[in-house]
């Protein structure tokens, strides 16, 4: 996400892939993800659209697997955002 901050222990070798996400689009699934009951911050919203596009793609390639995700975050430090508004 274009806001998102890389800590100091992050190793980009490490990862198979990276996928891009935009920051509304995290957003976006943060509010879908509340009224589903979950409230979840911007980057574990970001991890689940993530997921979410993974699945996707494997189903689009006919292929099974199991995706697994971290909700890192809690949404609760984003209450006064005002993307909830949107």
């Amino acid at each position: 996400m274009p806001s998102s901050i890389k800590p100091g222990i992050y190793d980009p070798g490490l990862a198979d892939d990276n996928l891009w996400v935009q920051t509304e689009d995290a957003q976006a699934m943060a509010r879908q993800l509340a009224r589903e009951g979950l409230l979840v911050g911007i980057s574990g919203a970001a991890n689940v659209l993530a997921a979410t596009r993974v699945a996707e793609q494997l189903s689009n390639d006919k292929r099974s697997g199991l995706i697994v995700t971290i909700l890192c975050d809690g949404g609760q430090k984003y209450l006064s955002e005002h993307f909830w508004n949107d």
